[in-house]
């Protein structure tokens, strides 16, 4: 099943991870302490940058299908995150706010370009969807072992060698994985699509570049003006969807219920990416403000940097969930991607219903322990890893060849419009410069949001079983759609 082309590509993941979430979890502070952003602000600007990225994914997808193919896409948004950290190091020199947010506008582009072409081009590593589906869990455990240290050393890093440092360290990691694909071409052309060994036209290339430069300069207005940047999310989310649907009209009746099951899927994943998107932007600000102490009193570890615990555990989750599965599947007790999606939402209530019982008990001292946050994001890790590496999988299943990679990037469009309500909610909970912390505002503020947030993951739960009865439905009436077809030639 592993072999040298599926390892290096998953080596250039783990290199995403590194950078990628390094950079993200020294984001507020660097908004709230270099450029002197608000709470509110700064959670939106986190929360944009943990979205916008997959949002950009509806035109990575265009680009991997009708311009570039998967190989040069992947390859083209790795030297994009290398220039984009390179300029969030120009930023942070300076205290140069425009500088900045071109740096965090490339980085997201270059995400949108890397999130529907890496899973495609790898999928064709392996040789069969069956080894595809077994090994795509791990290779999201590789992706959290860049996360889990990025996330943990980078606040480290900050004190030694600075904002500015850290952002080089990260565009270094970024250049090494350009380097690795760079260096993989030949083979990789050749598992690829066809599109991908087939040379690109100058008009292809100019194309592709008069859309970049259009697209960046997109994200850098958004990231400046972000009450008008929300809704140009929500409208772009929603021109992919209604596109997908007019092709799903357009299609044959097996293809359109087929796409119809992604839809129901993409709904689901953009409610649960909610509940993933609070560790970036509520729950960030609650470690900041009331964790303290060390983990079992003798790990270090700074609040901002309390995100770590997820790839700690996802890196655990990714076999374990897929040693789960595949031993239910040969006992033949087999659970489809929606049901799993539902057993995500059970561990994800678990989750938030650790951390309301922890605010809404807090002492008069305002303090939580970071052994809490440990048992919080092992719940929500592991429904992390189900919906994660399953969807995509099971998108990949049943979406029609021709729009392979558009299909894939409504799961990014679903992680964005989930990344910007998601901010919009945990604006709710963002205090005033300078507000004391106090037992009664943790208790209140936090303690309604978080209480609010677990009865609505519970609701979810039936709602997530209830999708599973009609995806099975309408795939087995596209699978007699087909046989009618096959029977008829």
């Amino acid at each position: 099943m592993w072999n040298r082309l599926n390892k290096s590509m998953m080596v250039c993941q783990m290199m995403f991870g590194l950078s990628f979430y390094g950079v993200m979890v020294i984001l507020t502070r660097f908004f709230l302490e270099d450029l002197g952003y608000s709470e509110a602000d700064t959670m939106m600007v986190v929360g944009a940058f943990s979205s916008i990225g997959p949002l950009f994914a509806i035109a990575g997808g265009f680009i991997a299908d009708k311009f570039l193919g998967s190989y040069r896409s992947l390859t083209i948004s790795y030297f994009g995150f290398a220039l984009g950290y390179t300029l969030l190091v120009l930023g942070a020199s300076t205290s140069n706010v425009p500088m900045s947010l071109v740096g965090i506008a490339l980085a997201s582009y270059a995400r949108g370009l890397m999130s529907p072409s890496y899973p495609s081009l790898f999928k064709r590593t392996f040789k069969t969807q069956e080894e595809f589906e077994n090994g795509y869990p791990v290779n999201y455990s590789v992706n959290n072992i860049g996360a889990l240290f990025g996330q943990y050393l980078f606040p480290m890093f900050v004190l030694a060698i600075g904002f500015n440092g850290s952002f080089m360290l990260s565009a270094s990691m970024a250049f090494v994985a350009f380097i690795i694909l760079i260096v993989s071409h030949k083979p990789l052309l050749t598992v690829g699509a066809e599109i991908d060994q087939q040379p690109v036209s100058p008009k292809n290339w100019l194309l592709f570049s008069l859309v970049s430069l259009g697209m960046i300069g997109l994200v850098f207005f958004m990231f400046s003006n972000m009450d008008i940047g929300q809704n140009i999310v929500y409208a772009i989310g929603a021109a992919a969807i209604l596109y997908f649907i007019s092709l799903m009209i357009k299609a044959n009746k097996a293809d359109a219920l087929k796409m119809g099951t992604i839809l129901i899927m993409t709904v689901l994943t953009t409610a649960f990416f909610v509940y993933y998107g609070q560790m970036m932007t509520s729950m960030t600000m609650v470690t900041i403000n009331t964790m303290r102490g060390d983990l079992f009193g003798f790990i270090p570890i700074a609040p901002e940097a309390s995100m770590a615990m997820n790839p700690l555990w996802c890196i655990l989750g990714g076999p374990v969930i897929a040693m789960t599965f595949t031993s239910l599947e040969k006992r033949n007790i087999n659970f489809s991607t929606a049901t799993k999606v539902g057993f995500a939402f059970i561990l994800t209530a678990i989750a938030f219903g650790i951390l309301t019982v922890a605010v809404m008990s807090v002492g008069p001292e305002a303090v939580i322990r970071p052994e809490v946050f440990l048992a919080i994001h092992f719940f929500q890790a592991f429904a992390e890893v189900i919906v994660g590496s399953m969807v995509v999988a099971f998108i990949l299943s049943v979406a029609p060849k021709h729009i392979e990679n558009f299909s894939v990037s409504l799961f990014s469009v679903a992680i964005a419009l989930s990344g910007i309500v998601g901010a919009v909610f945990s604006t709710s909970i963002a205090l005033e410069k300078g507000q004391a912390i106090t037992q009664e505002i943790v208790q209140t503020v936090y303690g309604d949001y978080f209480s609010l947030l677990t009865m609505l993951a519970v609701v979810m739960v039936l709602v997530a079983f209830f999708a599973s009865f009609i995806i099975r439905k309408m795939l087995e009436k596209s699978a007699e759609a087909e046989k009618m077809v096959l029977s008829e030639a």
